[in-house]
C-alpha cells in the first residue's frame, strides 16, 4: 500500500481548521444595500419582480436605513421613482424629488451611514434612456451637461459617493469637474465603469419603471462577449477620476471581475444585479436550493473574484447570517 503523506483533507476536518485556513472572508462590511424611493408617505409595496424588496417612501426608507446599519452594513445606495418624467430627465436633479429628499432624511438620521447616489436619467425620462436624445440617438455630450446636475444635486443632498450608470463617455470627468468647482472634493466617484447590456436587468427596470420605449441600451452599454474593452473603459475612467470602479453585472462577468481586481489597485465594486437576484429567490420559494448556503457561497465568490465591495439586493438577509 502506497503511504499517502500528502492529505488535504487533513486541513479540511473540522470548521475550527477550515475557518483558521479560508482564504476569502465575506464581511458585512462588504454590503452595499440598494433601496428605491417613491413619492407619498408611509408607503411599502413589494416589488413583485423582486420578492424582500420594496418601494419605500422617504419616512418609511428612514426607519429601513436605520436597520441597516445597526445591522454593521456600512452602506446604502439610493434609486427613485421620481413623480413626474419629462425628455431630459429633469427630475433627476430636483431638490424636492425622492431621491433627495431621502438622502437628506437618511443623511440628518443615521449620519454615519454612506450614501450612494446613483446618478442616471433612464428612471426620469419619458423615454426611458440613459441621456438626452437626438432622434432615437443619445447625445453624449449634452447628456453631460445633465449628469453634472444630477450629481451637484444629489451631493447637496448629502451622497457621500455618486455613482454614475449611464455610460455615457468623459461622465467621469464633467462630474469630477463639477463637484470640485462646487467645493464637494471629497464626494468620491464610484464608476459603473464596466456596464454590460445584460439581460439580467429586467426585475431592476420593472422596480425603476427605467424599460426603454424603443430600443435597447447597447449603443452605450457593454458588449457581454467583451472583455478586453473593460480594461480599456477602466483606464479611461481611472484617468477621468473615479476612485472605485464597478463591474455590472457580477456572477455572469467574474472573469472580468478578476482581471479588472488585476489591472488595478483601486478598490473594486461589483453590482450583484436584480435578475441575478430574482433567479435565487425564485428557486429557493420552489424549494429548488437552499436559499442561505447560495447566497453566502455566491458572494463570496463575487468578494473571491477580487471584489472589495458588494452592491446586492441580498445585504439584509446576508448580515443576519453571517451574525
Amino acid at each position: 500500500m502506497i503511504e499517502q503523506k500528502l492529505r488535504p483533507r487533513r486541513l479540511r476536518i473540522n470548521e475550527q481548521i477550515r475557518s483558521m485556513i479560508r482564504e476569502t472572508t465575506l464581511s458585512v462590511k462588504d454590503f452595499v444595500y440598494p433601496i428605491f424611493v417613491v413619492p407619498g408617505e408611509n408607503i411599502k409595496e413589494e416589488i413583485p419582480s423582486m420578492p424582500g424588496c420594496d418601494h419605500l417612501s422617504v419616512d418609511r426608507a428612514v426607519e429601513l436605513a436605520k436597520k441597516i446599519y445597526a445591522l454593521g452594513i456600512p452602506a446604502v445606495e439610493i434609486f427613485g421613482l421620481p413623480e413626474y418624467k419629462d425628455e431630459i430627465g429633469s427630475s433627476a436633479w430636483d431638490m424636492t424629488s425622492p431621491v433627495q429628499r431621502a438622502m437628506e432624511a437618511i443623511k440628518k438620521a443615521v449620519p454615519e451611514l454612506v450614501i450612494v447616489g446613483d446618478v442616471c436619467l433612464c428612471q426620469y425620462t419619458n423615454h426611458g434612456h440613459c441621456g438626452k436624445l437626438c432622434g432615437h440617438y443619445v447625445d453624449n455630450d449634452e447628456t453631460l451637461k445633465l449628469l453634472q446636475k444630477v450629481a451637484l444635486s444629489q451631493a447637496q443632498a448629502g451622497a457621500d459617493i455618486i455613482a454614475p450608470s449611464d455610460m455615457m463617455d468623459g461622465r467621469v470627468a464633467a462630474i469630477r469637474e463639477i463637484l470640485d468647482e462646487n467645493k464637494f472634493i471629497n464626494v468620491s466617484i464610484m464608476s459603473y465603469a464596466v456596464k454590460y447590456a445584460s439581460g439580467y436587468y429586467g426585475p431592476f427596470r420593472d422596480a425603476a419603471d427605467s424599460a426603454p420605449q424603443f430600443g435597447d441600451r447597447r449603443a452605450y452599454q457593454m458588449d457581454p462577449a467583451n472583455s478586453r474593452e473593460a480594461m480599456k473603459e477602466v483606464e479611461l475612467d481611472l484617468a477621468e477620476g473615479a476612485d472605485i470602479i464597478m463591474v455590472m453585472p457580477a456572477m455572469a462577468y467574474l472573469d472580468v471581475v478578476r482581471q479588472v481586481r488585476e489591472y488595478i489597485n483601486h478598490p473594486v465594486a461589483v453590482y450583484n444585479v436584480s435578475g441575478e437576484y430574482s433567479m435565487v429567490k425564485a428557486a429557493a420559494a420552489n424549494g429548488w436550493i437552499d436559499e442561505k448556503r447560495i447566497v453566502l457561497e455566491t458572494l463570496t465568490g463575487m468578494k473571491r473574484a477580487g471584489a472589495d465591495i458588494i452592491i446586492t439586493y441580498h445585504a439584509i438577509d446576508a448580515a443576519e447570517w453571517l451574525g
